[in-house]
């Protein structure tokens, strides 16, 4: 199975999406995309791959969103575009690709519906919170 994470390793949810996808047994494409953004076009696939809006797919917490002005509800899907390939933060994440679908994975454990391979042991989240059992068994 051919995985792609759009990653920060920076954020806690992310490296749990990356953990359980490899908890699974499954070495995924990671793209930090801090580092190797989207193109546009790639992004707007995404999204609506998705089958989100544009505005949903913007990450407000700890970006310059609100300097930027983007809760203006009159700006543009082009408008929101054009401040994610201009500050790249501003893209929501994890966002997971595999054959069965594209998913932003908020919460971590999102991810378990777009893996066809089992979890092959126990995980907990960075925060304690187990996930699957010492059995593979997802308990969320």
């Amino acid at each position: 199975m051919t995985v792609t994470i759009y990653h920060n390793p920076a954020c806690g949810t992310s490296r749990n999406v990356l953990a359980l996808i490899r908890n699974a047994g499954i070495e995924p494409t990671i793209i930090e995309y801090l580092r190797n953004p989207p193109s546009r076009a790639v992004l707007r696939d995404l999204i609506a791959r998705m089958d989100m809006k544009v505005r949903a797919v913007l990450r407000e917490k700890g970006t310059p969103y609100d300097e930027l002005g983007l809760g203006d509800p009159g700006l543009s899907d082009d408008d929101l575009l054009d401040a994610m390939m201009a500050h790249p933060i501003l893209i929501n994440r994890p966002i997971v690709v595999t054959p069965l679908g594209v998913k932003l994975c908020r919460p971590s454990e999102a991810v378990l519906s777009l893996l066809s391979a089992p979890q092959r042991g126990a995980f907990a989240k960075e925060d304690g919170d187990i996930v699957v059992d010492a059995d593979g068994r997802v308990l969320k």
